[in-house]
């Protein structure tokens, strides 16, 4: 997959996860939380995620 230079990624395990270094490959990517609020990086998550 072409790797999208402006999405740095190093979760290898993600169908979207480019072979072309530590990027994904999509457009662009949906960042999620887990509740109302988030006030850590531990409360979020790429949403955009795929297990291969």
């Amino acid at each position: 997959m072409k790797k999208n230079e402006s999405i740095a990624c190093t979760v290898g395990e993600c169908k979207n996860h480019s072979n072309e270094g530590q990027y994904c490959a999509l457009n662009r990517i949906q960042v999620t939380k887990h509740g109302a609020t988030a006030n850590t990086m531990e409360q979020t998550d790429c949403g955009s995620f795929q297990a291969k």
